[in-house]
């Protein structure tokens, strides 16, 4: 809570030139560029849900609630105090109050509850609103809203399971699902020996009975390495059959029969961020779990959720970008130095107008890509920019967001580099999607499968590049050279992160040139003329900084 009243004139001096506290935000009102992207690619049909979320989640009492949960972080109680075990993670209650209010404004289950056109850019936008206050209750968000394809794969599990999903009821309780009033999901891969390298996986699966396959029952036996949100009701998992191929589980939390089942929890990381959100390492022993999908096809059957998992993370980066210009704007029409404010100041105003620019492209990725999910089922080229958009817009977004954080961080001063300020947090946050879910290397690789192993896949990119032809002359020699770089085959795989670059940055350009020509001019003139070192606040002479300014937010 802000304090109330504090005291300017101190014994030995007068505080002054100091931003005032920021206060309330409307993340969805003060948000032009989120605002005419969410409309211009979900449609009608989700503003209202949006407009009335962002004035909620953009309250100050919701970014304090965030600061407690992340100064007081989950707690690991492995024993009742008789010495059995119970496998729980105590939350602050602040923490609860924020997967609360998520869970009631269906930021877990958005598309699946709308039920209308744009459900998928809905949820990215809801992920980007509410990753700016928190990020750590985004974790189990992601999860659930993901994992329902995967669910759909096996309709006995679905039909257990999605009523429970669908649920605005945020119940922490930790008893078996069926006696709760909502559950939430999560996904346990990673083990010791593998990390992204699923294949590595040592953990197996057997028969409880004499069926097998999908609905069967299996004990599974094993470790997990990196479990995030532990107290979720049941998560996705994959282990090796008799026949040694990874296929893919349902583990619940509790047993069919009403007793706990066997997930031991060893330890809560100590993370660098991301620290409201309790990530555990655990073993399995003989754990109960349901074959969701075909035996030995558990990456198949998995690759839905990553997929969702990825958008999220690209439009969470992309939230996290936003607050800290948001940030950095405030603090910077709220502060003077040699007679003007500093917003007005030249270079200033540049790095502002850059940052504005960085996170708008970013935004309009990540909803473009939510979009093509939408539209998957109908439309093979959306289906196909589904499948390489998710990986290059994680890959791009996720690979900017902790230099602009930073950059936004510097905006403030030394203020900025205090704990009273929400900058560092951000700061510790911004690095986590990009290991989620595939690092750079991995994302870069996947974009390279998805391009080689479906040409049309490639066409369909083109396509969408070829629409923008003609309105930029640096965008048009983008794509060119984009072609020639993807037609180049020796060596490709060592240089796709320099092609994975420039796809991204030229899909970026194609895109806000259907929005702000300020901003896809300037976009254009700074990353697609051949000299972008990626440095903020290096924008060529002649672009519109006022109103890309303007753009970010209202000056009250």
């Amino acid at each position: 809570m802000t304090p109330r009243d504090p005291i300017a004139i101190l014994p030995t001096h007068e505080v002054f030139n100091v931003p005032i506290d920021i206060g309330d935000q409307d993340l969805w009102a003060d948000d032009l560029a989120l605002r005419e992207w969410a409309g211009r690619l979900g449609g009608p049909s989700i503003i209202s849900h949006l407009a009335a979320t962002g004035k909620v989640f953009g309250a100050a009492e919701v970014f304090e609630k965030a600061d407690q949960a992340n100064r007081h972080g989950p707690e690991l109680r492995a024993f009742d105090r008789q010495g059995m075990r119970i496998n729980q993670v105590e939350f602050h209650p602040a923490y609860h109050d924020l997967m609360r209010l998520a869970v009631s404004q269906k930021v877990h289950n958005f598309p699946w509850a709308h039920g209308g056109a744009g459900g998928h850019v809905g949820m990215a936008a809801l992920t980007y609103m509410f990753s700016q206050p928190e990020g750590g209750v985004m974790c189990p968000m992601s999860m659930t809203y993901s994992v329902v394809p995967a669910l759909r794969a096996a309709p006995g599990v679905a039909d257990e399971w999605m009523p429970r999903i669908l649920s605005t009821d945020y119940d922490p309780r930790d008893i078996p699902a069926g006696e709760k009033t909502g559950a939430l999901f999560g996904m346990f891969m990673t083990e010791k020996q593998g990390g992204s390298d699923v294949r590595a996986i040592s953990t197996t699966a057997t028969p409880i009975g004499t069926a097998t396959g999908m609905g069967a029952d299996y004990r599974l036996h094993g470790h997990k390495f990196f479990c995030s949100a532990p107290m979720c009701d049941a998560f996705l998992v994959l282990a090796r059959t008799a026949g040694q191929d990874l296929s893919c589980f349902l583990v619940p939390r509790w047993r069919p029969d009403g007793s706990r089942n066997a997930l031991f929890i060893q330890r809560i990381k100590d993370k660098l961020g991301n620290r409201s959100n309790a990530t555990v390492e655990m073993e399995f022993s003989d754990v109960h779990g349901r074959m969701v999908g075909d035996e030995g096809r558990g990456i198949r059957t998995i690759i839905d959720m990553v997929t969702g998992n990825r958008m999220t993370c690209a439009a969470s980066s992309a939230g996290l970008m936003r607050q800290a210009l948001r940030q950095a704007l405030h603090h910077t029409r709220h502060r003077s130095a040699f007679q003007r404010r500093l917003v007005d100041q030249p270079l200033m105003r540049a790095v502002l107008a850059d940052m504005a620019i960085e996170v708008e492209a970013a935004l309009a990725l990540a909803l473009r890509v939510a979009g093509a999910m939408d539209n998957a089922e109908k439309d093979a080229d959306a289906q196909s920019i589904a499948r390489v958009g998710t990986a290059l817009a994680k890959y791009w977004n996720c690979k900017r967001a902790p230099s602009l954080v930073a950059e936004a961080l510097e905006c403030h001063g030394g203020s900025g580099y205090i704990e009273e300020s929400i900058m560092p947090r951000l700061y510790r946050e911004a690095p986590v999607n990009s290991i989620w879910e595939g690092s750079g290397n991995v994302l870069a690789l996947d974009i390279l499968r998805a391009l080689t192993r479906t040409p049309e896949t490639l066409s369909a990119v083109f396509k969408e590049l070829e629409q923008a032809r003609g309105y930029n002359g640096f965008l048009d020699r983008a794509i060119d050279d984009l072609r020639a770089d993807l037609a180049m085959k020796d060596g490709q795989e060592g240089r796709m992160r320099d092609i994975g670059c420039k796809m991204a940055l030229t899909l970026q350009g194609a895109l806000l040139c259907q929005g702000s020509a300020e901003v896809a001019d300037a976009f254009c003139a700074s990353r697609l003329a051949g000299r972008y070192g990626g440095m903020f606040g290096a924008l060529p002479q002649g672009c519109a900084l006022d109103d890309i300014i303007e753009r970010i937010a209202p000056e009250s």
